[in-house]
């Protein structure tokens, strides 16, 4: 499946974005997804995570409360809305599907496909 992240851009600190994932294939139904973010010199790490029907969702501590994952399986795309956006936010994000999902959705070795990111830059 190929995944396509789209939605970012420049926001003032306190605003919103809404990112998306396309997927390419109906194969992202069957899919547990992922959003993962990349700082200028550090790590990737992990934003939030949204299970194959959507019932379970998963949050990474530095943004629980402000951001929310979705994903609609008619239109094979997955989104993260973010609100009350902070200059740590300040990344690339990147959306990945897992294929045999059950392990932890927080590790970015359990996924197997990634988009190329979208770059969301929150100013002060």
């Amino acid at each position: 499946v190929q995944l396509q992240a789209s939605g970012g851009g420049l926001v003032q600190v306190g605003g919103s974005l809404r990112l998306s994932c396309a997927a390419s294939d109906l194969s992202f139904r069957t899919y547990a997804m992922g959003w993962f973010r990349q700082a200028p010199g550090k790590e990737r790490e992990f934003v939030a995570a949204i299970t194959r029907s959507g019932v379970r969702t998963f949050y990474s501590d530095s943004v629980k409360g402000r951001f929310a994952i979705s994903r609609d399986n008619a239109k094979l795309t997955v989104y993260l809305q973010m609100n009350r956006l902070k200059p740590d936010d300040t990344a690339v994000y990147y959306c990945a599907a897992d294929r045999y999902p059950g392990g932890s959705y927080s590790s970015s070795s359990g996924y197997d496909y990634w988009g190329r990111g979208t770059q969301v830059t929150v100013s002060s």
